[in-house]
């Protein structure tokens, strides 16, 4: 485990290190070549390739160097665990309150999301993010334990307008909270008699407040008092793979949602 740890050590003190063996893991390269893509100097190139040697990490023919199988296996592997913490740096302010038990998928796959969390200036900056993503839409699915008036007055308004479809599993105590302001339960009505829109409710908890939007996966994240911490949002295949799947069984264990339950 030392030894592992001093490699991981000599690599990760020199960020030439890291590039020159990614570099020579993609295919052969002269010195010339390295500095020219790297910007070091010739003589930290020379180390930088004797190290490597030594290891048994590249290899020289000719005039070039190219990465041996272990090197990259050692590259892919620093590669990996780069990304790993970038993306740990990027969700560590919102980690505690992610379902992370919900979420059946590896977290580096909302590398590139976007987070976008309240602010002084703009405390509704998260569900502004959504709107504006369903204000462009043309398929909107979502199943929630939540629906807040904004996304709801954008949905009847575009789904009546014959501008969207939508397609939702609701919680009984979201239908509940809509029902209660006379307001949204005609917004409601309303999109229930829209020919592209279907609810359907489930007595069951829902532990997420997901939104599928075309080929975009936004997720509303609250804490434990119900309090809006952040938006995520990605159009990564694996997430989008899951949210559909995750939709699909909420979608089958739920049941149409009648407008005799909105006056009840």
């Amino acid at each position: 485990m030392e030894s592992a740890l001093e490699e991981i050590e000599f690599l990760a003190l020199s960020s030439n290190r890291v590039e020159v063996l990614r570099l020579l893991s993609e295919g052969p390269r002269t010195r010339n070549e390295l500095a020219s893509e790297t910007g070091a100097s010739q003589a930290t190139l020379g180390r930088i390739l004797g190290d490597f040697e030594e290891r048994s990490w590249v290899r020289r023919d000719g005039g070039e160097y190219e990465a041996t199988a272990t090197g990259r296996l050692v590259s892919r592997g620093f590669t990996d665990l780069l990304e790993i913490l970038e993306t740990e740096g990027e969700l560590r302010g919102i980690v505690r309150y992610l379902p992370t038990q919900a979420m059946d998928f590896d977290l580096r796959h909302l590398a590139d999301a976007t987070i976008t969390v309240p602010s002084e200036t703009r405390p509704n900056a998260p569900v502004q993010r959504v709107l504006d993503l369903l204000d462009d839409a043309d398929e909107v699915r979502a199943f929630s334990h939540a629906f807040n008036e904004q996304s709801l007055t954008v949905v009847q308004e575009r789904t009546t307008a014959g501008e969207q479809t939508f397609e939702a599993v609701l919680s009984k105590h979201a239908v509940s909270a809509l029902a209660e302001d006379s307001t949204l339960r005609r917004r409601l009505e309303s999109l229930l008699d829209a020919d592209a829109a279907e609810i359907r409710t489930r007595s069951e908890d829902i532990p997420l407040a997901v939104t599928i939007v075309d080929d975009v996966v936004h997720l509303l994240v609250r804490d434990e008092n119900g309090v809006l911490r952040a938006s995520v949002d990605t159009d990564d295949e694996t997430v989008r793979s899951w949210a559909q799947d995750a939709f699909d069984e909420y979608w089958k264990s739920a049941s149409p949602l009648d407008r005799a339950e909105l006056s009840s």
